[in-house]
């Protein structure tokens, strides 16, 4: 009964090891090479070498929309990294089904899910750190109005956020101003910036930078109203949620109950509910009503979402 099991994890990791050998080891060894030749046309010692920044920065390459999201979380892995990982995680998640249970479906289901978990685990990595930039957003533009104001240039004042302010902003703002510091437009460096943080208070610093920097004005002051009404959008975000506490809980509830119901009534009379997972209308109704579960509670968080 194993040796299936056994026989396709060994293929599938046989599998994303060649993949990953082709795709990624041509790159590996011609970044190799590149480093190889700057180093005999500007020797450095270790020490200097270990100070000095990279002249040659390693970029993951991967799918596009995984590669952004990977960018997005601050995890420190690559493309490659998490499509190996989903696939191990999917076949022992598969094969740890096995372990439980005979049932065919237990594997597609142990499977799937091991194969989803590390994007769902960046997609909330991803989240929070979105949240956390959001909420230190207005601190970084009242500490760039502060350096105008004070006769910095805006490239100067950025250099000054992203040395002073914490993850995730002060990483992001560092980023943008290596990239228009090595030569990148100011509006390329920006607009790279709104694309890996995807916010709209975000796009909206960006094009009013743009539209100052081609039209003039007062940028300090164009700052303080930016970040003031950043502000006062927290301010309506954190009512609306406590007005939409109710219905976030109720949701919530109405998902987790028939779950525990289920486990509790297996344990208080297993023969009551073993028609439920052995015979074949009582799996289809467990199948429909994991569905309309699922579906009533997306539809709740839809109903008390409300976009500020």
């Amino acid at each position: 009964m194993l040796l299936p099991v056994v026989v396709f994890a060994f293929f599938v990791a046989l599998v994303m090891a060649t993949y990953a050998a082709i795709l990624y080891l041509p790159r590996m060894l011609a970044s190799r090479e590149v480093r190889q030749r700057l180093e005999d046309v500007v020797p450095t010692s270790d020490a200097a070498a270990k100070d000095a920044p990279a002249l040659v920065r390693d970029v993951a390459q991967g799918p596009a929309p995984l590669q952004r999201l990977i960018e997005r979380s601050g995890v420190k892995a690559t493309a490659a990294g998490i499509m190996v990982a989903s696939g191990g995680l999917g076949v022992a998640a598969a094969f740890a089904s096995t372990l439980l249970t005979p049932q065919p479906i237990a594997w597609v289901v142990g499977g799937v899910l091991g194969l989803l978990s590390p994007f769902v685990w960046l997609k909330y990595r991803a989240a929070r750190r979105m949240a956390r930039f959001e909420e230190q957003f207005p601190e970084a533009l009242d500490l760039l109005s502060r350096a105008i104001r004070a006769g910095h240039a805006f490239q100067t004042a950025m250099g000054m956020a992203a040395d002073e302010l914490p993850d995730p902003v002060g990483p992001e703002f560092k980023r943008a101003f290596d990239q228009q510091n090595f030569g990148l437009p100011l509006k390329d460096a920006l607009n790279q910036l709104a694309e890996r943080v995807a916010l709209l208070d975000v796009r909206f610093f960006v094009t009013a930078v743009t539209i100052q920097r081609e039209t003039g004005g007062n940028l300090a002051e164009i700052l303080d109203n930016l970040a003031h009404v950043v502000r006062e959008r927290f301010k309506i975000l954190r009512q609306v949620r406590v007005h939409t506490a109710h219905g976030r809980f109720t949701g919530y509830v109405l998902l987790a109950l028939p779950a525990a119901l289920a486990v509790a009534l297996s344990y208080i009379n297993p023969e009551f509910m073993s028609p439920l997972f052995h015979e074949r209308m009582g799996q289809t109704m467990l199948i429909a009503g994991v569905i309309l579960q699922s579906i009533g509670f997306v539809w709740i968080r839809q109903v008390i979402k409300i976009e500020v």
